[in-house]
């Protein structure tokens, strides 16, 4: 019997309650605006450094990507791979060898 009593006693409960999640007002939203720092920094001249820096430099500052620990190729490979896949970075298929041969000339393990 209370079985039965209960789904009466739900309906009940929802109808006759107040709504709780109601707003206390119109939500708006609301522009905002940001200035970060100017980085006119770019990677050290090297075969496929302006591949790296027209792909690279739209996230990261050259010193996150030259302070990272010395990666063998498969980690640099990874590490771009990553970037595409989990970031959705917009970096053509055809560039990633050339920015992973750059990252691996410049900060490869040895």
């Amino acid at each position: 019997m209370v079985r039965s009593m209960l789904p009466v006693a739900l309906v009940a409960a929802i109808a006759f309650s107040q709504p709780c999640a109601q707003a206390e007002g119109e939500f708006a939203f609301k522009s905002i605006s940001v200035d970060l720092p100017a980085g006119d920094s770019m990677f050290p001249k090297g075969p496929n450094s302006d591949t790296a820096n027209a792909n690279c430099l739209a996230c990261h500052s050259t010193d996150m990507v030259l302070n990272q620990p010395a990666l063998s190729k498969a980690a640099w490979q990874a590490e771009v791979d990553k970037m595409r896949t989990a970031y959705k970075a917009p970096i053509d298929q055809k560039d990633v060898d050339l920015i992973v041969d750059y990252l691996v000339s410049i900060k490869s393990k040895k």
